[in-house]
């Protein structure tokens, strides 16, 4: 019997143990950084917690406070996160996957070109991308959209667009749709690419008429998973997206909370304030809104059959 065990057990290991063996480090890493965290924070969030001090049991008091006497969450950080989340999420991803079925037009040599300028600001850290921004929503007459709009006539003194609560949140958007051509794009662009242009053609000849009915009935089809690929990364970098508006204000909370998203807010409570029970109830609310979204995603794009 032991004989009999050892042999299968060698011969599994012969077989699919190298695979095991890869697999492993991924698996150790995701426990550690991504279950072991969220597992956490489930558990501080029913606790008061200083980080100093022991935590201690409150029962749902954290989100209880946080739903109903948080005037400031629930007047200017929930709504900020939806409306930015409705804005940025659909219109990055739409823009992602408009623009990878443009190049995906294109000869190899101008498509690689274009996907690499595209992407590159992905690539970018937050600080340099802020620099960037910095300068052309400088709030002194020498920054680049004071500068223009004073030279055309359209305002008479420079507007401090980064403090103005009026235009900070619009600002955040831009910019993160400027950045948002990520590994979903690239994800998007691979998918078109590897459609088999047979089908293209048997589309025309089963009735396919123009452009616009070959990507509706053809070409997203036909690329699903990246299409799931990119809606789950839109969703996440969405709700994960705060540092931009800090950067570009220069502080947090930003002004009249006008930039201010739930991962500001948490980063208030948690890094500032050390109230990491509260930070960590916050923070549990925001992995629930980017899960119905991603369940959301996954309903739309995954095969029925």
């Amino acid at each position: 019997m032991a004989k009999t065990t050892k042999s299968r057990f060698s011969l599994w290991k012969r077989k699919e143990g190298s695979a095991y063996a890869f697999l492993s480090m991924y698996a150790i890493a995701f426990i550690i950084f991504i279950v072991v965290p969220v597992v956490a924070a489930f558990f501080l969030s029913f606790t008061s917690f200083d980080t100093l001090q022991v935590p201690s049991f409150n029962g749902l008091t954290n989100y209880i406070l946080l739903l109903t006497q948080d005037e400031v969450f629930m007047q200017y950080i929930l709504p900020n996160t939806i409306k930015f989340a409705l804005v940025v999420g659909p219109g990055g991803y739409l823009l992602s996957f408009f623009l990878a079925w443009v190049l995906a037009q294109l000869p190899k040599l101008p498509r690689t070109l274009y996907a690499l300028i595209l992407y590159s600001p992905s690539m970018t850290s937050g600080v340099a991308m802020a620099v960037v921004w910095l300068i052309v929503f400088s709030g002194d007459p020498n920054g680049y959209l004071n500068a223009f709009l004073m030279n055309a006539n359209l305002i008479s003194e420079p507007i401090q667009w980064l403090q103005s609560p009026q235009f900070l949140m619009t600002i955040m958007m831009v910019v993160t749709l400027w950045s948002s051509m990520g590994v979903g794009f690239l994800a998007m662009l691979a998918g078109i690419l590897d459609i088999n242009p047979e089908i293209y053609e048997a589309g025309y000849i089963d009735g396919i008429k123009n452009r616009l009915q070959e990507i509706i009935y053809i070409t997203i089809p036909s690329m699903k998973p990246q299409m799931l690929f990119g809606a789950v990364m839109a969703i996440v970098g969405t709700f994960q997206a705060g540092a931009i508006g800090v950067m570009l204000s220069g502080s947090n909370p930003t002004p009249q909370y006008a930039g201010s998203l739930i991962v500001n807010h948490i980063e208030d409570y948690g890094f500032l304030r050390y109230e990491m029970g509260y930070a960590a109830a916050a923070s549990v609310v925001l992995l629930l809104m980017v899960y119905g979204f991603s369940r959301l995603a996954i309903r739309l794009f995954t095969e029925k059959d």
